[in-house]
């Protein structure tokens, strides 16, 4: 028999035991399925060899047991959104699609906690706890159709992060089918817990490269009564960047503090008309303040205050919520329309200590002078300097080989300032290769040892986070 004969006499055994396992409706071999789960938002495309829906814990602690005794590759997936390829199945295998176990198990307001399954849209757990008065803080820009499984994979981040934190400052406990197919729960369901190892921890951002988590336990904080939002117009970076940090000096927390340069304004002009945005603009603040309604009233005015004493042009006030999503239109329009620039682009994610903003924007500037046929724009979370660099490009092998050496120099440059290569996005595969710029040789040794005793065949996302 030959070797592609045996291959396809392996996989028809393996799709047998898997409808067995799971039931035919949950198992998908046919090509066209197959494709559909090619990809995820880095654009990459490798096709599985199945894609299994699990609508259990039951099932995937089966469908891991047969992977693991057959050496099989394992993808976790949720909504395919992230952009580094932490969902791409390289290596074929199986692919398992979350979205069937998408139940919220429970929300517990006295306890301000929330249980839920991995493919529990991020959106719908916030506007569920909402019903409640309660809030679920991480708010990435992908919520309305990112799942909480695929958030606590990566450790998403989002606009709240300056104030709230990110995905693990509010998972309290997990539960997790590991390799061989068994399954443990680390944390507890309390607001605190320090008895042994913090494996939760662990988890978090480990991009399924250790385990598949099949429930999820997360802190919820009481609904802010007020939100108010400004949009701040600068003639200079240099004026935005000095307004933010004054704001934070005055012991100001913001629910977000986006920045939004020139190239990104430039776009969004030309993409929504009705975006109004004078030509001397060169940068622009958005701002969300929360809490009660006399505190956000009286933070309001003394944001204003410093703005104003920093040369802004002009302040933009929305209360109401009608209000507020026309100023945000602004940000959500920024990544569509960089397609306006190029029909490429490479998005970053880095983050550096927020008092080596503007150092960093400089080096980046400097760094794109030596690449003219390139085009930048960055814009995202300053009160985390968590800034989105986008590197935009031609069709052309030449044009992505550019673009290729200008991201490695902005990300070398991120961490010379003492910042880190993926501030919310992850590693995948995308940007694997840029590890050791930033992780140390013995700490990657670690890293390494951890995950071949967690998963010693390496069936959990191979392909992912170190290079092979």
């Amino acid at each position: 028999m030959n070797t592609t004969t045996s291959k396809k006499t392996k996989a028809a055994l393996v799709t047998e035991k898997l409808n067995q396992l799971v039931g035919k409706e949950n198992v998908f071999s046919v090509l066209e399925d197959r494709i559909c789960y090619s990809y995820d938002g880095s654009k990459q495309k490798y096709v599985p060899d199945v894609v299994v829906r699990p609508r259990s814990t039951h099932h995937v602690s089966a469908i891991l047991q047969l992977a693991h005794e057959n050496e099989i590759p394992v993808y976790p997936r949720g909504a395919g959104s992230g952009l580094t390829g932490g969902a791409v199945p390289v290596k074929g295998g199986i692919v398992l699609d979350f979205t069937p176990m998408n139940h919220i198990v429970e929300i517990r307001p006295e306890d301000l906690t929330a249980t839920v399954e991995p493919g529990v849209v991020t959106q719908t757990l916030q506007s569920e706890v909402a019903k409640y008065k309660l809030f679920y803080p991480p708010d990435p820009a992908s919520a309305p159709f990112s799942t909480i499984g695929g958030n606590v994979a990566e450790c998403s981040g989002g606009i709240t992060g300056l104030k709230y934190g990110v995905t693990r400052d509010y998972v309290l406990s997990l539960q997790v089918v590991l390799a061989d197919g068994s399954v443990i729960h680390t944390g507890r369901k309390t607001l605190k817990s320090v008895t042994g190892y913090d494996l939760t921890r662990l988890f978090v951002g480990s991009e399924g490269t250790l385990g598949v988590f099949t429930q999820i336990t997360v802190k919820l904080l009481p609904l802010p009564e007020k939100i108010e939002t400004l949009l701040v117009f600068f003639a200079t970076t240099q004026d935005a960047i000095q307004s933010a940090n004054q704001i934070i000096l005055n012991n100001l927390l913001p629910r977000a503090l986006e920045f939004i340069d020139k190239s990104s304004i430039t776009c969004i002009q030309g993409y929504k008309q009705e975006i109004q945005i004078p030509d001397e603009v060169d940068a622009l603040l958005l701002i969300d303040i929360d809490g009660r309604e006399t505190s956000v009233k009286a933070e309001a005015s003394l944001v204003k205050e410093i703005v104003r004493k920093n040369n802004a042009i002009r302040v933009t006030s929305a209360e109401n919520a009608q209000e507020r999503d026309a100023l945000w239109e602004v940000r959500r329009a920024i990544s569509p329309a960089l397609y306006n620039i190029a029909p490429y682009k490479i998005n970053e994610d880095i983050c550096v200590p927020r008092s080596r903003i503007l150092e960093i924007l400089e080096r980046i500037d400097g760094i794109h002078k030596r690449y003219p046929s390139l085009k930048v724009a960055s814009f995202g979370h300053i009160g985390d300097g968590n800034i989105h660099v986008n590197v935009m490009y031609d069709k052309g092998d030449q044009q992505k080989a550019l673009a290729e050496r200008m991201i490695e120099e902005i990300l070398s440059n991120t961490v010379e300032v003492g910042g880190t290569i993926s501030g919310e996005h992850g590693i995948g595969n995308v940007k694997s290769a840029f590890l050791p710029l930033e992780i140390p040789p013995r700490e990657l040794e670690i890293m390494k040892n951890i995950k071949h005793l967690l998963d010693p065949k390496g069936i959990l996302n191979p392909g992912k986070i170190f290079l092979e």
